[in-house]
């Protein structure tokens, strides 16, 4: 565990809690760069004298850290760093984009393949149009603070976004079919499997050939219907399901 620079301590005259001021401090060590991905972060009772505050603040604090994703927990070895980590859960219907956004992550995407195909059996049937009907395709590498986590491919179908390949790309694939072809997503399905990541996939995400990985299946709809079809490989270390469950 590396040593670390001291942390400005919670100020009790604030009119903010103070867990949410010691989970703000640590936060900030993690956006900064302090603390790196994988890093292995102090213990509650160390952070607990260096900020201050008891360790029942301290442990509000990792705890609400822990959920955004940022912090993993490893039974008998101590709290690390997992800062280009996706959660995917209850949540509502938003672009990859807007949900890095919500975790604190800096987006990237970097286009791999665009192009105009004859739908397959599959793409028609989630997209409801006749099969060998053209459709666009997006194949995309999406990151998290710079870190390779899925690689999407986006299946349009071309009478819904024509000249959408003659637009300049954008990190957002909802802002442009919004803003060019009044495109606005009402609901979606989505299917989770586990799965491996094939050689080619392997290689763009940084990991072994056969690697876990979870694979996901999108097919999303507006006022019309299903507009988009989408295929990810998302990496099974940096992609988590989690659900909260109440009688």
């Amino acid at each position: 565990m590396t040593e670390i620079a001291p942390i400005a301590k919670p100020d009790r005259n604030r009119p903010e809690p103070l867990w949410h001021q010691a989970e703000q401090a640590l936060r900030g060590l993690i956006a900064d760069g302090t603390w790196t991905d994988g890093m292995q972060i102090p213990n509650e009772e160390r952070l607990s004298t260096m900020l201050g505050v008891s360790r029942i603040t301290i442990r509000h604090a990792l705890r609400n850290i822990e959920d955004s994703g940022l912090l993993r927990r490893e039974h008998g070895r101590g709290t690390f760093v997992r800062s280009s980590t996706v959660i995917a859960g209850v949540r509502g219907l938003t672009s990859f984009t807007q949900e890095m956004a919500g975790l604190g992550l800096i987006v990237g995407s970097r286009i791999l393949e665009r192009d105009e195909q004859a739908a397959s059996a599959e793409v028609a049937s989630a997209l409801e149009i006749r099969q060998g009907e053209p459709v666009v395709r997006l194949r995309r590498l999406r990151m998290g603070n710079d870190a390779p986590i899925g690689v999407q491919t986006a299946y349009m179908p071309l009478a819904r976004v024509p000249g959408f390949l003659a637009l300049e790309p954008s990190a957002s694939l909802y802002q442009t079919l919004s803003a060019h072809f009044g495109i606005a997503p009402r609901e979606a399905r989505e299917v989770y499997r586990v799965g491996t990541v094939a050689a080619e996939d392997a290689a763009l995400l940084g990991i072994e050939t056969g690697s876990p990985a979870f694979v996901v299946e999108r097919i999303t709809s507006d006022a019309i219907g299903p507009f988009e079809f989408v295929h990810s490989i998302m990496r099974g270390d940096r992609y988590e399901i989690r659900s909260r469950l109440h009688i």
